[in-house]
């Protein structure tokens, strides 16, 4: 590999293909992405079994057709040592050589996965309360006299509802894409997380989710004020009993605040069906629902749970050990 030395301490592949489309010169990178092939001296078709989506061969013969100085970047899949995975491919011509680059496009593809569920998750949950709201508004311009107030006002209040919802969700991706950008800002001031999970726990006991149940808020000795942000603390204890209160609907569902060394736990505990095992790893992660369970919903909630409670320099995790229901811990210091 004269002259292409450095070539070793990129961290991509690298092939050297000379006007006639043979291999002239790799890197280490590239022999490894080969399973320890040596494709030097072969035709670039022969050295890289690449396909597009369509399963279609793809190659450089001699002679490529060159887009001004360089080969565009396409994502293609590289079968070798028994794998087949996603490649970004791209090269520039330098004199009468093209410099050839390859490197993993798993993560653009899980990016575009991601992507893909955004896309579905907010078709699915938006289309079906904008239908409402433009129905009932729609027969409302039209047909207005011929309804009594009382229907109006049921129309006018799940309307109003809709539109709380649609609220939601676009709140929950804006808090997504500022977790994932690192850019969750806090205003912390002293905050008696005691007081503020009761108020938390009046408000939703007032709401559908909590009808005729038995939310309790237990408070286990005074606990110490933690410097947080009250609206994001607040957010999380919704998110957290909300969750409880919509897959524990039989259960009672209990709040307790407790004082710790450096701060203050707070636990959300249920005694309803608990969460399967191949759920465990995946509800704190984007979209992370359940696999049999069909309620509506973004999926979002607990992954923002984490991110808002991380951004605190705190910790949240789920008890494994309880087979009986869920429990969910949350811990805030005391001091940033």
């Amino acid at each position: 590999m004269r002259g292409y030395e450095a070539f070793d301490l990129l961290p991509e592949a690298v092939l050297v293909m000379d006007a006639d489309g043979v291999v002239v010169a790799v890197n280490d990178r590239a022999r490894v992405l080969l399973g320890g092939a040596d494709p030097v001296g072969k035709p670039f078709a022969d050295a890289l079994e690449l396909h597009d989506d369509a399963g279609v061969r793809f190659g450089i013969d001699g002679g490529p057709p060159r887009l001004g100085d360089r080969l565009s970047e396409r994502v293609l899949h590289l079968r070798a040592a028994g794998r087949v995975r996603p490649v970004a491919v791209a090269g520039r011509w330098h004199d009468d050589v093209l410099v050839v680059t390859l490197r993993s496009a798993a993560r653009r593809e899980a990016l575009d996965a991601v992507r893909g569920d955004v896309v579905a998750t907010v078709s699915h949950e938006i289309r079906s309360p904008l239908t409402s709201i433009k129905g009932f508004t729609r027969t409302l311009l039209s047909r207005w006299d011929r309804f009594s107030d009382e229907q109006k006002r049921a129309m006018l209040e799940t309307v109003d509802a809709d539109a709380d919802r649609v609220t939601r969700l676009l709140r929950e991706l804006l808090d997504v894409s500022r977790i994932d950008a690192g850019r969750v800002q806090l205003q912390r001031q002293p905050v008696d997380v005691a007081v503020l999970a009761q108020r938390v726990v009046d408000k939703l006991a007032l709401g559908d989710l909590a009808a005729e149940r038995d939310l309790r808020l237990l408070v286990e000795a005074p606990p110490p004020r933690v410097l947080a942000d009250p609206d994001k603390v607040e957010q999380v204890l919704v998110n957290l009993l909300e969750n409880a209160l919509a897959y524990a609907p039989d259960s009672e569902v209990r709040v307790r605040v407790v004082p710790i060394a450096d701060g203050v736990q707070i636990s959300v505990e249920d005694d309803g069906e608990g969460i399967a095992a191949d759920d465990v790893r995946t509800v704190f992660r984007k979209f992370g629902r359940g696999r049999d369970n069909r309620r509506a919903g973004t999926g979002l909630g607990l992954y923002i749970t984490r991110g808002l409670v991380e951004a605190h320099g705190g910790r949240v995790w789920l008890d494994t050990e309880r087979h009986d229901g869920a429990s969910f811990h949350v811990v805030l210091p005391a001091s940033a």
